[in-house]
């Protein structure tokens, strides 16, 4: 089984609810065969931009094109688009072979396509072995499956995921993560899924686009949204950020000097694309940063200030520390190893940053 892979381009795409803009302007392309993520907080407008590509609501302003096609004016039984809603909505009564039949059975397949067509996607998702129990009887993660195969077997040129795994606890998530995405490669089919989660969005999705207040605020692949934020929404939401307020000073040949509200003047190297004069945000991760004992010989290409820890959190993996330099609080986490003893709140450290991995946001 391997469908038809579809192109998605939203153009100028507003949608307000009397006088509440849920979506502006947004623009976006999504590419054929692409697993693409919707990501951004409660309210941000990512799963009205999900229903509104399924049909179910309308935007006032801009075209939605499907391969170059607008079907801003097409209902949605006629838009052939799949969408996997968050509490699946499976039939109870039903097995789970006649739930996945359903749809092919509304477009009135002949039995023998029907049986064909069931059978291959219920082996794809792995519950051959389960197509005469009922939903009942099954595990969330099959359920999921279930819903999923549902969408998948009608052949549609989109599928769409509403939060499709926060019903499940954290270890199935990871591994339905894993099937979610094995299941899209083995389709090829344009996938678009909404989430709350950075995670999910991180570790599944070909590329995303992060939405606040219906802004459509960055769009691009894990790994430049995590390492390029373009402002300081961006950096705060995919991942953890430390954010220091304040103005470019000065601009020299080789370095730049940053005034920190409450902190005082720091001088970086300049960078390749230098920042404005003017106000702006020093933004760097926790991991980045290097906690040492005061007194400790340091390496000195980094930059380091003088703090005292505020508190101390054992997280397993890494130890995050919350320490106050000056008027501001910075957080770091370093990795833990077995014997090695935590800074103990009160402790007087040094924080080293790497300036490379510093980035100035001006908006």
């Amino acid at each position: 089984m391997h469908l038809n892979k579809v192109s998605l381009e939203a153009r100028h795409i507003s949608l307000s609810y009397g006088s509440t803009e849920v979506l502006r302007d947004v623009n976006l392309r999504i590419e054929p065969g692409e697993f693409f993520a919707l990501l951004g907080p409660s309210g941000s407008g990512k799963s009205t931009l999900l229903r509104l590509i399924a049909g179910f609501n309308q935007h006032q302003r801009g075209e939605l094109l499907v391969d170059g096609q607008d079907i801003t004016g097409t209902p949605p039984h006629a838009r052939n688009v799949g969408m996997v809603f968050q509490n699946y909505a499976l039939w109870p009564h039903m097995t789970v072979w006649d739930n996945v039949a359903f749809g092919l059975v509304e477009r009135r397949e002949t039995k023998e396509a029907i049986r064909r067509k069931v059978g291959a996607v219920l082996e794809l998702v792995g519950l051959a072995d389960y197509a005469q129990r009922r939903p009942g009887q099954l595990s969330g993660g099959q359920q999921q499956r279930v819903a999923l195969a549902r969408t998948v077997v009608i052949e549609p040129k989109l599928l769409l995921l509403d939060e499709p795994l926060s019903n499940l606890d954290k270890q199935l998530r990871v591994q339905m993560r894993e099937e979610l995405k094995n299941l899209q490669r083995k389709l090829g089919l344009t996938t678009i899924f909404v989430t709350h989660d950075q995670e999910e969005a991180m570790t599944t999705a070909d590329r995303m686009a992060v939405l606040d207040k219906g802004i459509l605020q960055q769009v691009g692949a894990a790994t430049g949204l995590y390492d390029f934020p373009v402002n300081r929404f961006v950096a705060g939401f995919v991942g953890t950020a430390n954010l220091l307020e304040g103005e470019v000073v000065s601009v020299g040949g080789e370095t730049l000097v940053f005034s920190v509200q409450g902190l005082g003047q720091l001088t970086l190297p300049r960078p390749a694309e230098p920042p404005a004069v003017g106000a702006a945000a020093l933004a760097f991760r926790p991991h980045q940063v290097s906690i040492r004992v005061r007194d400790e010989q340091v390496d000195a290409s980094r930059l380091w200030l003088s703090g005292r820890v505020e508190s101390a959190e054992f997280l397993g993996e890494f130890s995050r520390y919350r320490v106050r330099v000056g008027e501001v609080a910075l957080v770091t986490d370093q990795p833990h190893y077995a014997g090695l003893a935590m800074f103990a709140p009160g402790a007087e450290v040094r924080l080293g940053i790497e300036p490379t991995q510093v980035r100035f946001l001006d908006q």
